[in-house]
């Protein structure tokens, strides 16, 4: 796209005179903990998707977010991981770019809040609002911890919420998790501290406040203009006009603590700015990092919009609190004029939360090899935009098998594929000088123009679910439309009109391509290359080139063509349940026991004898030396059908098998499992057959593949390793993660079997593995 191009050029975007400028912002997460779900729909997901659509549609665009680093928080977890408040910064904004990286989140700038132009940009802020005196000096009473010698901050100290019918015994002081509201650490009950679990004793200490009832009249004016003028969500709009109605009271802005942007009087030397005064304004100082002319864009509010994205809990800190804050300085400030605040994603039976880790996290979500569309896609279509929702694991594999699959991937699936295939078509999209006179075709353009109007009106309002709703009804329609055509008989009988079908059927991906690029964005780039289309085709919905008239554009379902079984629901429920640390204990528990038991379940063929408990030295190096070289895709593991089954002629304990592996002709497999496998076992059974070992002569026949088998520690059980009843003959086994074509044939002496054997493994529900990768097919993953 032509945003991409110029960041990949290195040129740095300002205001355009005469186009549309739209800066927007996703809420800056913390950065003491890796973001879950929740947090990836509730902020930066949201607002790539309309940072996307407003590139689409020609404006000029600027996305801007980072890494909130300063506050108790980051000071919590680093005491917690006994490091440094800059160690844990530098681990986790790392953690977070990659994850977002990864969920193909485009940032023209991600950065971080721990920086110099952060200081200088808040403290200069600061030193306004004290010019025009909007702060005043207050001695506030704060818990004050004997055991630690110190103040605490509001994070610092856990006790029950005094909200009448909450009574949530873990609330923090700053904010109750359960009900939401806002606190001081005072007016906990039963108050204690984090670090040391003791009661605090309150202490008076000074602070400085920003008063907001001062400003309320400046404030007000601003809200209700731009709550009607721009785009606010209706939960922003409630919890707005709740703190109006509440009554602004002045709000601390500083805190004891080391880990912040140094307030700059002599007499607060040792306190720092509270990190809901500072982390706003960070918007603006990673602006400054990216460009040095950051105030075209803070200080231009005739030319520049600004939306901002973010869960509903930060909502008044960015409708009252930052306004007021740069109302307050008496500068032109680009005030928020859009807001969109989403409720909360729950998690199966209960809800998504970073500090008791529980729920799918970023770094869960690239362990499960399901590629990143998908689960944009779920996300958006499960975005709480009115009211909660709900994740599930049952509702992921619905809404990729039903929708994504049967709808979208059907669609454009039949009409690539009939173009690729039909005789006379060779790959060429056909003419269709007749299109406009064809009478279904012209009741199709009349919905899908009304469609495209739908969707336009729902994106600029920022309903990003609603959006994907009407690109996935076009989808809908244009499976009807093959279906009301009955093309396969057209082809037959009237090639002029299934020309005018095809050709507007192709038109149809285009366009769905071009509308559901900001919800899965690789989409475009793999039917791009399908079509042989030059990456750089930019795709486009801008009015002033008429785009939005021709749109046109394109997409490939190949990525998302794997269905998502019943069993792949137990498996990743069962591997994500409870919190992260619950895994991490999991996890390592079944790694001692692998450890013990390295060779109580080995893959094989069946015919090893069990090895000796120890090896010499020179073996083991041996073995190191050959792991360098080897890698699982080099085996030539596929699905392979059991056609006959019988005893060999001159071996009692030997079995010959006829396995179907997709080739034209059965290979014959010699095994020793007959005191293991009854035979009506193995027939018609699909397997995991390893097709590229040399072959082997065993009592005078040979044998030209191994059907993989797992026995226990003594190899007295023995099971076959089965492939999934819908997967395909002859379809590869992959390890996702590990990329390559298998070798001809394994060469014996390198050893490459034997050395990658000892990594192949089952898990607790008996599913198979190499390391920790499941052997995958296109229909789930294998097992016992």
């Amino acid at each position: 796209m032509e945003d991409e191009n110029e960041r990949e050029k290195g040129r740095k975007k300002v205001p355009v005179d005469g186009k549309r400028n739209v800066l927007i912002t996703s809420a800056l997460p913390y950065v003491n903990n890796v973001p879950h779900l929740g947090n990836i729909i509730g902020s930066v997901l949201s607002a790539d998707v309309f940072a996307r659509y407003c590139r689409l549609r020609g404006y000029n665009v600027l996305y801007i977010c980072g890494t909130d680093e300063y506050g108790t928080a980051t000071e919590t977890k680093a005491m917690e991981d006994n490091c440094s408040p800059q160690q844990i910064c530098d681990k986790y904004h790392k953690i977070h770019k990659e994850v977002y990286n990864w969920f193909n989140i485009s940032f023209d700038e991600f950065g971080r809040t721990s920086t110099p132009q952060q200081t200088e940009v808040c403290q200069s802020i600061f030193k306004k609002l004290m010019e025009n005196n909007w702060l005043s000096e207050n001695t506030m009473q704060q818990l004050y911890c004997e055991k630690c010698e110190r103040f605490l901050a509001d994070r610092l100290v856990e006790g029950i919420c005094p909200t009448l019918d909450c009574n949530y015994d873990s609330a923090r002081g700053d904010q109750c998790e359960k009900c939401g509201k806002l606190l001081n650490p005072t007016e906990l009950k039963d108050p204690r501290c984090k670090i040391c679990k003791s009661n605090p004793q309150i202490r008076d200490t000074e602070h400085l406040f920003l008063e907001l009832p001062m400003l309320k009249e400046k404030l007000e004016e601003y809200i209700n203009n731009m709550s009607i003028a721009g785009c606010w969500s209706q939960n922003a709009i409630q919890a707005t006009y709740a703190w109006l109605k509440e009554g602004l009271r002045s709000r601390c802005i500083t805190r004891d603590l080391k880990w912040g942007v140094p307030v700059p009087l002599e007499k607060y030397k040792n306190k720092v700015f509270y990190v809901w005064f500072d982390a706003p304004i960070g918007y603006i100082s990673i602006t400054a990092c990216y460009t040095s002319e950051w105030e075209k864009w803070w200080k231009n509010p005739e030319n520049v919009e600004l939306y901002q994205f973010m869960g509903k809990d930060n909502v008044p800190f960015h409708t009252v609190m930052f306004p007021s804050t740069l109302i307050g300085t008496g500068e032109n400030w680009t005030l928020m004029k859009s807001i969109s605040g989403t409720e909360y994603l729950n998690y199966e039976a209960g809800k998504f939360s970073k500090s008791k880790g529980v729920g799918v996290f970023g770094n869960d979500v690239k362990d499960t090899k399901i590629p990143p569309e998908v689960w944009r896609y779920y996300l958006i279509t499960n975005r709480p935009e009115v009211s909660d929702t709900l994740f599930t694991w049952v509702d992921l594999q619905a809404k990729l098998n039903t929708e994504l699959l049967n709808n979208l991937g059907n669609f454009i699936n039949r009409v690539l594929s009939f173009i690729a295939k039909a005789p006379g078509y060779g790959s060429v999209i056909p003419d269709a000088p007749a299109a406009e006179s064809h009478y279904l075709t012209k009741e199709l353009a009349n919905k899908i123009s009304a469609y495209l109007e739908q969707y336009i009106e729902a994106m600029e309002k920022v309903k990003l679910k609603q959006g994907l709703k009407i690109g996935m009804s076009i989808s809908s329609e244009g499976n009807g439309y093959l279906q009301e055509s009955q093309f396969w008989k057209l082809y037959k009988e009237d090639q002029a009109s299934c020309s005018v079908v095809m050709r507007t059927s192709v038109g149809l991906v285009f366009l769905l391509s071009c509308l559901l690029e900001p919800f899965m964005p690789s989409f475009c780039l793999e039917v791009l290359k399908q079509l042989n289309l030059p990456p750089e085709k930019r795709l486009s919905l801008c009015d002033e080139n008429g785009d939005l008239e021709r749109a046109r554009k394109c997409w490939s379902q190949d990525r998302d063509s794997r269905t998502f079984r019943d069993e792949d629901v137990e498996f990743f429920r069962e591997k994500f349940s409870g919190s992260q640390a619950d895994r991490i204990v999991k996890a390592e528990t079944e790694a001692k026991k692998m450890t013990e038991k390295l060779k109580e379940t080995k893959i094989s063929d069946g015919n090893e004898k069990k090895q000796k408990s120890s090896k010499c030295e020179s073996e083991v190096q041996r073995k190191k030396s050959c792991e360098s070289k080897a890698s699982i895709s080099r085996l030539d593991i596929r699905v392979g059908l059991i056609k006959e089954v019988r005893k060999h002629p001159d071996a009692d304990s030997l079995y010959v098998k006829e396995v179907d592996d997709g080739e034209v002709a059965t290979r014959t497999v010699v095994s020793a499992l007959v005191k293991h496998v009854p035979r009506e076992e193995m027939l018609n059974q699909k397997v995991c057959v390893l097709c590229n070992l040399k072959p082997a002569t065993m009592r005078g026949v040979k044998s030209q593949a191994m059907v993989l088998t797992a026995s226990d520690e003594s190899g007295t059980k023995v099971e076959l390793v089965e492939a999934p009843n819908s997967a395909s003959v002859g379809e590869r086994v992959t390890f996702p993660g590990f990329e390559g074509q298998p070798d001809h044939v394994l060469n014996p002496k390198k050893k490459i079997w034997e050395t990658l054997k000892s990594d192949l493994h089952t898990d607790t529900q008996l599913f198979a593995f190499y390391k920790d990768v499941p052997f995958t097919t296109s229909a789930g993953v294998c097992k016992l």
